[in-house]
């Protein structure tokens, strides 16, 4: 079975800063893998890399059979195979729930109008906000519209999808709502890259850890590994999240 998403040797440099110093990692079809790591050790790069927001300056990342960093890709058809839910919702305030997840049905898939709606009642149905169809972000908890940032992108029937520390601006009591919805597609079957502080939630939810340390994958393995590490670095930053 080929990989959902390869990276091979991925070298990412912001000036003369490098950020990812030959990162190599494979995610099979329906695996679920939590980056973890301290702010800068370049995870949510490796994501934005991957997702062709940014460009690599070394290396290769294949995703779902598009080879991303070829300069001739055409980035809207590999973002039809991703879905992307960042920290912040990124929802548009004058537009309702519905609406919101409509327009990228309407404008890159031209999904007729009726059965477009059809869709996000579907998926807000998957993320348990099926009465806040008509409701505006701002008569929103940040939970719920972290939520509804999440079925917008599966809206798209994204073949992969991408997390990059979805629960890092909630209270507790909201982060477990949307780590939730989250565990519920993992069971689903979604293909999930995962960048993420909640270790025990990677410890519940992944089939895989990846240790991202200075730049590089530093130690991996099942989620057993978060409760015995193998390298000094691993341990020390599990400590301190403790």
């Amino acid at each position: 079975m080929s990989a959902a998403v390869k990276l091979t040797n991925v070298v990412k440099r912001f000036g003369a800063l490098e950020v990812l110093k030959g990162v190599s990692f494979e995610v099979q079809p329906g695996e679920v893998v939590a980056l973890i790591g301290q702010s800068g050790s370049g995870k949510s790069t490796a994501l934005r890399c991957i997702n062709r927001l940014e460009t690599i300056q070394g290396g290769e990342i294949e995703v779902c059979g598009h080879h991303v960093e070829d300069p001739k890709l055409d980035v809207r058809v590999l973002r039809k195979d991703i879905g992307m839910v960042f920290q912040s919702y990124n929802l548009f305030p004058h537009m309702n729930v519905a609406e919101n997840i409509m327009l990228a049905l309407r404008r890159v898939k031209s999904v007729p109008k009726a059965e477009a709606f059809e869709i996000a009642r579907q998926v807000l149905a998957k993320v348990g906000l099926s009465e806040k169809i008509d409701a505006y972000p701002e008569q929103l908890s940040g939970g719920q519209q972290q939520r509804v940032a999440i079925a917008r992108s599966l809206a798209m029937q994204p073949k992969v999808m991408l997390f990059d520390e979805v629960t890092s601006a909630l209270d507790p009591k909201l982060t477990i709502e949307v780590l939730r919805v989250m565990e519920d597609l993992a069971r689903g079957g979604m293909t999930m890259i995962i960048v993420t502080h909640e270790m025990a939630y990677a410890r519940r939810a992944a089939n895989r850890v990846i240790y991202m340390h200075t730049g590089k994958v530093w130690e991996t393995g099942s989620s057993d590994i978060l409760v015995n590490p193998q390298t000094p670095e691993l341990r020390e930053f599990l400590a301190n999240e403790l």
